[in-house]
């Protein structure tokens, strides 16, 4: 068996394979954030598409908080229901799901939000739209949230909790530089940055106990001039163990005019992996699992990273959009590469279409890959 397909271990979650399904914003949500048939279809398919393990799009902790438009919600226990039945369905297919949980804050639309709330006030031309600093309270009610949204992650059925730290959200808005530039226990030095990080992750494991599997995805670094470092994050990262994280999946910060976090123009045996540096520089500053995404297309750079030993598991957003059984099909040899061309023409045009694969690409037969559960 090749490394790609060995079991894993995420804290105490076993899981079958080294194949992640990195969260991906699915937009299929009911207007007021509840679960939707369709919603919990596309993570059954996923299921038996053969994934060791499913991330959830992210689920939004707080009404002040909501990202963009069909946005699945976990900010209150009337949710609980549909994301049981969501984690049901991956459960019943043989799949493990864990629940990615996010607050926006300079990251919500206008759609969405009227007023959006960040660690400082934030005018400038590389954002979509002004921010205004919370106060001591808001930054702890917005704590509180998290916790709250992870205990009720764990009762609605979820295997994990994934802590939504990368692509410019608020937490990478506390750790930036250029956007906190709080005086307070919550800014004027990286330490301190840190600290919103820091309570989050204490009021997480507070409300789900210390043997569920906490992840994190962490932006290790922004691609714009005076945000975080790569210096910076990956102290960031090296202080996850002692926050009581089990993992950390590496990605990018705020993006900046080149959107670092999701590149176009990758195709099998180029530019795949684009942020394998980064985890190798990762790879000695922590002991925990070490989760990676950014442009993977064919199993032969997938079982090479993971052969290097910087990387625990391939993450996988845009491949498994348009092939959702690209696991199994890797494993039985069917496929070596995604059908994937990286065109991004991924997200919705149309309220109610939820993501899906708009790239004009050529797919083979389905028929023989989806046999259950490649467990």
């Amino acid at each position: 068996m090749t490394k790609l397909f060995e079991p894993g271990k995420i804290g105490s979650l076993q899981l079958p394979n080294r194949l992640i399904r990195s969260a991906t914003a699915e937009r299929l949500a009911s207007e007021e954030g509840s679960v939707t048939p369709k919603l919990v279809a596309l993570y059954q398919e996923l299921a038996l598409g053969g994934v060791g393990l499913i991330i959830s799009g992210h689920l939004y902790i707080h009404p002040q908080g909501k990202c963009h438009t069909e946005m699945t919600a976990i900010y209150e226990d009337r949710f609980i229901p549909g994301l049981q039945a969501l984690t049901d369905a991956v459960h019943t297919a043989g799949g493990k799901v864990a629940a990615q949980i996010n607050y926006g804050g300079l990251g919500c639309s206008t759609e969405t939000v009227e007023t959006a709330l960040s660690a400082s006030d934030v005018f400038s031309k590389h954002f979509n739209r002004p921010a205004h600093a919370m106060v001591e309270e808001e930054v702890l009610d917005v704590i509180q949230a998290y916790g709250k949204a992870a205990r009720r992650a764990k009762k609605a059925g979820f295997d994990a909790v994934q802590i939504h730290g990368a692509h410019g959200y608020l937490i990478s808005q506390f750790l930036s530089p250029l956007i906190n530039r709080r005086t307070d226990r919550w800014g004027g030095s990286p330490e301190k940055r840190m600290q919103f990080l820091r309570d989050v992750a204490q009021c997480v494991r507070e409300n789900v106990g210390p043997d569920y599997p906490v992840l994190i995805k962490l932006g290790l670094m922004d691609g714009i001039e005076g945000g975080l470092s790569l210096a910076e994050g990956l102290d960031v990262l090296a202080a996850l163990p002692e926050m009581g994280i089990d993992a950390v999946e590496i990605s990018g910060g705020f993006s900046g005019e080149k959107f670092i976090n999701s590149a176009k123009g990758i195709k099998p045996g180029r530019n795949e992996a684009y942020f394998h540096y980064w985890a190798e520089q990762a790879r000695p500053r922590v002991n925990i699992p070490i989760l990676l995404v950014g442009g993977f297309r064919s199993k032969n750079v997938m079982e090479e990273t993971l052969a290097g030993g910087s990387v625990d598991f391939i993450s996988l957003c845009r491949p498994l959009i348009s092939e959702p059984d690209l696991p199994n099909r890797l494993k039985q040899g069917l496929q070596d590469h995604s059908i994937c061309i990286s065109g991004s023409l991924c997200y919705p045009v149309a309220t109610g279409q939820g993501i899906a694969c708009r790239c004009k690409v050529e797919r083979a037969p389905r028929e023989i890959s989806i046999n259950g559960p490649a467990h």
